[in-house]
């Protein structure tokens, strides 16, 4: 009888089949493309700066140290590892769909039945045993398991399963890259940090330089060599360095309370060595294959997992114009006296029922939810690809500018061993009445911007190549 009912169920899943098969909607498809240039810059060394762990390439011990913190403390990076729990429950949630649910079911009650009823009457005429009659009202007690099962004919189950694995995947690459950008902006706020202690330290020395030739010209106005003018004028210049202090403190503050809220602390002090700022070396990028990104970056590859999960979302809403088969059982014992409930065979109870369900009238909530899925795998496909084209992009403009601010900054520190021999000079000119004192004020002026200026190259440096460094997909490893 069973096998009979198989081939039933199996001629009315093909009827069935063959009805929807035919009406099916056609779906938007796009296939995308992950080819990149051969090199970057017709280099072929595949060398990749990518594959070194970011202890070995940051060198600094404090930086090495504020990374650590951030690492366990950085509350963002808590919160995506729930986000990861999150999503292998999911994969649990898919994977219980496709196995069969069994249960245990346990019951009492009573029944009473009007007597001028044809069950009723029936009962009222029959016996339990000879002699016996059927109680009024009528207890019931059960006592079952049952089971019920949806056939995974056309893998919509196993693909929604297959979905959650790749997001899941997805989760942890998105992880890895926050892991990437918070290395990165550490070290960027920690290079800051270094290069505002230095300007702070280059106010305090010209306000000091400054102060000096405001002693000169005074001495000068006393000799009626100058006027008052030069005295009011060099004092606004000493005042005017001054205030620069404060402002400078003011972002000192800011970057380290940035750098505190990173590694997960109030506001405290942040341990630093600035005194080797200027002379920290940039060192060697090997920027590899640009085909390399796709492996070493996780943003590419997390995009790659929701593209997979999309696609396999595709599968699931397919499937859903195809019939399902449900298979439901039970088995147990139902008595009217908990003394015969035990009783075999007369208490036993089973059922075995197949069910075949197919959508044939009013499809359009099955194919608006094809259609969305459709449109997200394009609209997945096209964020993988522009994924794939930032990080190619990031990587040159970072290596262009490593290249101009090494050839920027060694100009520039010619420039300001120039306007510092200048401020010698041109204070000997003034005291022996050979230059004025606006060629004092603007050379001090022009030497301090220059050796500003020569700080903020050497932090862009740094930056440029801690960003090189995420470009290409390190700092998570």
């Amino acid at each position: 009888m069973l096998k009979h009912s198989k081939y039933i169920c199996l001629g009315m899943a093909s009827m069935a089949l063959s009805f929807t098969a035919c009406k099916l909607p056609t779906p938007i498809t796009r296939t995308e493309n992950s080819t990149v240039p051969a090199s970057f810059n017709n280099s072929q060394d595949s060398t990749n700066t990518a594959r070194v762990k970011w202890k070995e390439y940051f060198t600094d011990p404090y930086l090495v140290a504020l990374i650590d913190t951030a690492l366990k403390n950085n509350q963002e990076l808590n919160i995506m590892t729930q986000e990861i729990a999150i999503s292998k429950n999911e994969i649990r949630a898919r994977k219980g769909e496709y196995l069969p649910f069994v249960g245990v079911r346990a019951g009492a009650g009573v029944d009473k039945t009007a007597r001028y009823t044809n069950i009723g009457a029936m009962e009222e005429n029959t016996e339990i045993e000879p002699g016996k009659k059927m109680p009024d009202p009528l207890p019931d007690y059960l006592v079952a398991a049952y089971a019920s099962w949806e056939i995974d004919v056309w893998h919509k189950l196993h693909n929604a399963k297959k979905a959650a694995v790749a997001r899941f995947l997805s989760s942890v690459e998105g992880r890895n890259f926050a892991i990437t950008n918070m290395v990165a902006e550490i070290a960027d706020s920690y290079y800051e940090l270094l290069a505002l202690d230095n300007q702070l330290a280059i106010i305090n020395q010209n306000i000091d330089i400054q102060t000096n030739a405001l002693k000169i010209v005074k001495m000068q106005k006393d000799a009626a060599r100058v006027t008052e003018l030069a005295v009011r004028r060099f004092e606004a210049q000493v005042l005017s360095t001054q205030s620069m202090q404060y402002g400078i403190q003011q972002k000192i503050t800011e970057t380290e309370n940035r750098l505190n809220f990173l590694l997960g602390r109030y506001p405290q002090h942040v341990d630093r060595n600035d005194q080797t700022f200027t002379a920290t070396a940039t060192p060697d990028i090997h920027s590899g294959l640009p085909s390399q990104l796709l492996a070493n970056r996780p943003d590419i590859r997390a995009a790659e997992q929701d593209l997979a999960a999309a696609k396999l979302d595709v599968k699931v809403a397919k499937a859903r114009f195809y019939p399902s088969l449900g298979i439901s059982a039970s088995i147990g014992y139902q008595a009217f006296n908990p003394s015969f409930l035990l009783k075999t065979p007369e208490s036993i109870l089973y059922s075995l029922a197949g069910e075949l369900v197919a959508p044939l009238v009013n499809r359009n909530a099955i194919k608006a939810t094809y259609y969305t899925a459709s449109a997200k795998q394009v609209q997945a496909v096209y964020n993988y690809e522009r994924t794939i084209l930032n990080a190619y992009v990031e990587v040159a403009n970072q290596l262009a500018k490593i290249n101009n601010l090494s050839k920027s900054y060694d100009l520039k520190s010619q420039q300001v061993d120039a306007l510092t021999q200048s401020i010698t000079i041109s204070n000997d000119l003034f005291r022996s009445a050979r230059a004025d004192y606006m060629e004092v004020l603007l050379t001090q002026k022009d030497a301090l911007e220059s050796k500003f200026e020569l700080v903020e190259t050497k932090k862009e440096q740094m930056n440029a190549v801690v960003n090189v460094y995420r470009a290409l997909g390190g700092g998570w490893n």
